[in-house]
Parts: C-alpha cells; sequence; structure tokens
C-alpha cells in the first residue's frame, strides 16, 4: 500500500493551517516553494541538510519581503513548512548557522578550499559539514533550492563575485566541478533566481506605488466627506443661530404689515 503524501495532502494541509487570503503576487511563490519542498522531501534519495533549509528560507525571506500584512509573514512560512511535515525552527536555526559559519569565511580562495577538504573530512564547521554530507553522498539529491543555499553562502563570503556574469559563470562552473554537480544546471538555477528576484522586486515597487497612491485617494477621499459634514453641520445649525425677522416681529408683538 502506498502511503506517500500527495501534493494535494501537502496543499491541504496549508491552507488547512493558514486560512488567509494571500496576496495574488505572493500566492504562485507560496505555493511553488511549498510543491518544490514536498517532492523533495517524499523523494528517497533525498537528504536533508543546513544548505538546502538555507535555500527554503532565504528564498521564502526574500521573496516575500514587504508582504502586507506583516504580521501573516511568519504564519505563512510555518505554515508551508509544516505543511511538508518538517520543523520551521529546525529549517531557520540550520540556515542562520550555515550563513554564520560562512560569514567567517575569509574569502572565495578560501571557500574553494573548503569544499576541496569537505569532499574527506566533515570538520566541526556547520558549513563545512554541512558541504561533506552533500559531496559525499553517492546518491545526493540535486535541487534548486540547494543551489539557492549555496549562492547565498558565496554571497555572504563576497557579494561582489556574483554581479558580474562572466566571473559568475566561472565560479559556478569551479564550485560544479570540485563538488560534481551539474554546472549548466547550477548556472541555469541560479541566474533563474537572481532574475526572479529582479522581477519580484520590480512588482512590489510597482505595488507599493499603487497601495500608496490609493492611500491617497483615501485620504483626500476622507477630507471631502468631513468638509461635507462639517458644511452641512453648519447649514443645519444656521436658523437657531440667526433667527428671522418675522419670529421677533411675532414675539414683540407687532402686527403683520
Amino acid at each position: 500500500m502506498n502511503n506517500v503524501r500527495t501534493v494535494s495532502d501537502t496543499k491541504r494541509a496549508f491552507y488547512g493551517q493558514h486560512t488567509r487570503p494571500i496576496n495574488a503576487i505572493y500566492r504562485r511563490v507560496v505555493e511553488e516553494l511549498m510543491v518544490e519542498m514536498h517532492l523533495l522531501l517524499v523523494n528517497a534519495d533525498f537528504n536533508y541538510d543546513s544548505i538546502y533549509a538555507l535555500g527554503v528560507v532565504s528564498t521564502y525571506d526574500r521573496f516575500m519581503q514587504g508582504y502586507e500584512p506583516e504580521r501573516d509573514r511568519e504564519a505563512i512560512y510555518t505554515a508551508i513548512v509544516q505543511a511538508v511535515e518538517s520543523d520551521p525552527a529546525q529549517y531557520r536555526r540550520d540556515a542562520e548557522e550555515v550563513m554564520a559559519s560562512a560569514k567567517g569565511v575569509p574569502s572565495l580562495d578560501a571557500f574553494k578550499s573548503l569544499l576541496s577538504e569537505a569532499k574527506t573530512d566533515a570538520g566541526s564547521d556547520a558549513l563545512k559539514g554541512n558541504l561533506h554530507k552533500a559531496i559525499s553522498n553517492p546518491k545526493f539529491k540535486y535541487s534548486r533550492l540547494f543551489a539557492i543555499g549555496l549562492y547565498n553562502v558565496i554571497e555572504a563570503i563576497e557579494a561582489d563575485a556574483l554581479q558580474d556574469k562572466e566571473k559568475r559563470e566561472a565560479l559556478m562552473d569551479d564550485i560544479a566541478q570540485t563538488v560534481d554537480l551539474n554546472a549548466d544546471l547550477l548556472k541555469k538555477d541560479v541566474d533563474l533566481y537572481r532574475s526572479n528576484l529582479e522581477k519580484m522586486a520590480q512588482a512590489q515597487a510597482v505595488m507599493k506605488d499603487m497601495i500608496e497612491a490609493e492611500k491617497k485617494k483615501q485620504a483626500k477621499r476622507e477630507e471631502e466627506k468631513k468638509k461635507r459634514a462639517e458644511a452641512k453641520a453648519a447649514e443645519a445649525a444656521a436658523p437657531a443661530d440667526a433667527p428671522s425677522d418675522t419670529s421677533a416681529d411675532a414675539e414683540s408683538g407687532s402686527p403683520a404689515e
């Protein structure tokens, strides 16, 4: 009997936990990340490591930056990770540990040396240990999320090295050769990640402008509504404040002509 959870099971678990609507431009990010995690975790050859966890956390945090309402951001992250039957706190903890380790690597040359050493030695360092876990596994299951985690490690060491396309591709070729990855696939996944980040940043900027414009329109409508209410109140109060001459004549007993 096949008891492997389906994508539908995972989506049902997510939407059962997070019942609030998700903004349209972010819904695709949420569902794609969740499905990608699900497909990896049900794969017999996949083994969790902290670089993959960093890929998950950095993808979520970067693509969901600026999400409104802000209070939902962590709730959505938690629902995604729990929907694939994993621990949200562990993902964040492991990602932070690897990033802290990466920031202690002085240069890309030092990182390349660390990669070579990780083939045979796990060491006590979080980054080196997780690289060893991936490199030494003959059935290592490559994933886009692992590539993104690796990208964020490099960015923490020397972000400028990733800006020039030729230098970036040469670096990815070196890394792929050292850890026995498909270089073309690694470069494709890294370029797609960068491209999607740019597109999301543009979409977020447009949305921010739209929200600000709508806030200004709403403020203007409220101001106009307030002025109309004040004018109406003043008009309603006018007869009581300024009685007519006829009323004054009646009170003094003067005969009407």
